[in-house]
């Protein structure tokens, strides 16, 4: 068998002392020797990477990469005439290089595609140099050595010949860390991320975190044209080559294509996850635990599922991990959202009513399955917490490969909203009727929708809530006009009673005369004393 190091070293075509001269789109960098490229000969060679013993990407000198941390990391700037394609043709999207630090300690090795007629191209490695980094003098990152090199990932920013100057606006794509990438939405700001992949999240052991190790770049063709990246995925568990088509849009859209090869067996395959942080909102909240409303970069998982149902899930911050599993059949798309785009809701100058919502459109079969939701407790903003994906219901099995197709959509909303009225809220309180006694065990629900038939009802008509519990009773359920004089805005409210504190799963939608009024309402209610905090704080 072919060793691995060995393997890597001809199949990445390892930087040659000669080397060649820039590309066009890529004056100032220094480029390896040419090898052929293509999407075919990525998956070969992730196919012979996972059928040899794994070996982790380099490491730049571990103790001196610790040592930059947050702020040591923001003072390393990349050098704009630096930029992959910074000069080349109007329309051109330029692709900048990020350092190796704390958090993104593994090198990744970047590869410019010059493109052949068959779809394929001629490669060349993307050489390290000092030069293409503002390092300042007292900087652990100075005394880094050229190699391993130090690229720990990439940006990409807005399209030369734009509205404004490229070199100063802010990345509209980032892939950093693993195989974790995020890009900018609708109303121009990051927040949630996308992974590659996710191997057992939230299970009993520690999770496996695969890294995408190299990136190949073709340039966008034409002007609104998508920048075309290919990426290749290791980990002790799974190989695998990556083509994302990335369009710059009102937001972002990805066409992703994946194909992953097995070394070991995997309890829950996690496809094309989303992850991103949920610490409270208007639903459960504790006294003073922050100054703030409401703390997410999302407030709540959407699905569509194959027989058409459209449901919304609001997140919560259970008191320890828990996994919630939405079985489905050629589901037609889920997303984690941030629907709550009221800035005095937030008060916050970090934007938190500006952060774009990530929808995962599958493209071709997707079979059985479910989207699974894992949700963990924090009691801090800089925690990601929450991990949304499709599992497949077959087992995963060492040799075995998937492949899979699917639209990642970075905008304010679903791209596709449902017509039904969507919730806007979920409120919880005590039980029980003002002036009396509050007893134990009771909660009290507000759930608030908005739009669709709802604000068509006739006069007079007033919707009924559906509702349906794993176990306990509800009381005191009515719905009313919101009294804003906002057409369209009901909401019911009921009381529910239960003993114990195991979770209980709930359903609710609006109908009138037979039709149903709203999309589907899930909640996971995690009971706790009356007088006790919310658990997960």
């Amino acid at each position: 068998m072919l060793d691995r190091r060995r393997f890597l070293q001809v199949a990445l075509a390892a930087q040659a002392v000669a080397v060649m001269p820039a590309q066009a789109g890529a004056a100032g960098l220094r480029f390896g020797t040419p090898h052929p490229f293509s999407f075919e000969r990525l998956k070969a060679q992730a196919e012979a990477l996972a059928a040899a013993p794994y070996v982790p990407p380099p490491r730049p000198d571990p103790k001196i990469v610790a040592s930059i941390d947050y702020d040591a990391y923001g003072k390393l700037k990349y050098r704009p005439e630096f930029a992959l394609y910074g000069d080349g043709e109007p329309g051109a999207f330029p692709v900048m290089f990020s350092y190796v630090g704390e958090y993104f300690p593994k090198t990744v090795r970047m590869f410019a595609v010059e493109p052949g007629a068959d779809g394929g191209g001629l490669a060349r490695e993307v050489l390290y140099d000092p030069e293409y980094f503002i390092i300042p003098a007292n900087s652990a990152a100075a005394r880094l050595a050229p190699d391993p090199s130090p690229f720990g990932g990439f940006t990409v920013r807005e399209a030369k010949g734009g509205s404004g100057d490229w070199r100063r606006q802010e990345p509209w794509a980032e892939f950093r860390g693993a195989s974790y990438f995020r890009a900018i939405g609708a109303l121009g700001q990051v927040g949630l991320s996308a992974r590659g992949i996710a191997l057992t999240p939230g299970g009993g052991g520690p999770e496996e975190f695969p890294d995408f190790i190299a990136f190949w770049f073709l340039p966008a063709a034409a002007a609104g044209d998508p920048l075309t990246a290919y990426a290749l995925l290791d980990g002790p568990s799974v190989a695998g080559a990556y083509r994302f088509l990335m369009t710059r849009t009102k937001g972002v859209v990805m066409e992703i294509e994946k194909a992953l090869f097995f070394r070991q067996p995997v309890d829950r395959l996690g496809l094309a996850p989303l992850t991103t942080m949920y610490w409270y909102s208007e639903t459960v909240k504790p006294t003073a635990v922050d100054w703030r409303p409401e703390v997410h970069d999302s407030d709540g998982l959407a699905l569509w599922t194959g027989a058409g149902e459209r449901i919304w899930r609001p997140l919560v911050n259970p008191a320890h991990t828990t996994v919630s599993s939405f079985f489905d059949e050629r589901p037609r798309g889920f997303g984690l959202l941030q629907r709550d785009r009221l800035f005095d809701h937030y008060l916050d100058g970090v934007a938190y009513d500006r952060r774009p919502s990530a929808w995962v459109e599958p493209l071709g079969e997707w079979g059985r399955g479910a989207v699974e939701l894992v949700e963990m407790p924090t009691d801090d903003e800089i925690f990601d917490n929450v991990t949304a994906y499709w599992c497949p219901a077959a087992p995963t099995k060492a040799g075995d490969r998937v492949d899979l197709r699917y639209r990642l959509h970075w905008l304010a909303d679903e791209p596709y909203p449902t017509p039904l009225g969507r919730c806007v809220a979920s409120r919880l309180g005590r039980g029980g009727q003002p002036g009396l006694p509050r007893p134990d065990g009771v909660r009290k629900f507000m759930v608030e929708f908005l739009g669709g038939p709802l604000a068509q009802l006739p006069f007079g008509v007033k919707p009924e809530p559906v509702l349906w519990s794993s176990r306990g009773k509800f009381s005191y359920v009515y719905t009313e006009a919101v009294p804003d004089d906002l057409p369209g805005h009901w909401r019911a409210q009921f009381d529910l009673t239960v003993d114990g504190h195991d979770p209980v799963e709930m359903r609710l939608f609006l109908r009138a005369n037979s039709q149903v009024l709203t999309e589907t309402w899930l909640y996971q209610y995690h009971p706790f004393p009356t007088d006790a905090r919310p658990v997960g704080f």
